[in-house]
């Protein structure tokens, strides 16, 4: 994970693998709180979901928060295609 912008998409995308709703996106270091408790026993399904928290879990949050993060934890918390190749057009 190289930024703040990719762990957002994948905090959305952890919260949608444990059914966790949510009304709001925390800031970096109030979700890096979360995250860490979230993960914190965690037993992953499969290799992609064990890669997932493996780098959730190892990524400290830098304080920069925007717009596109918010829409980017809201786009991974409502994939509707996780772990599967787009169908070709």
């Amino acid at each position: 994970m190289t930024g703040n912008y990719e762990f957002y998409y994948a905090s959305g995308l952890l919260y949608r693998l444990k059914n966790i709703s949510t009304d709001k996106v925390l800031k970096p270091e109030p979700l890096g709180a979360a995250i860490q408790e979230l993960t914190e026993g965690y037993e992953p399904e499969d290799q992609k979901e064990k890669h997932l928290v493996k780098m959730l879990r190892f990524y400290k949050p830098v304080d920069l928060f925007d717009e596109q993060m918010k829409e980017l934890f809201w786009m991974g918390n409502k994939e509707q295609y996780m772990w599967q190749e787009l169908p070709k057009q």
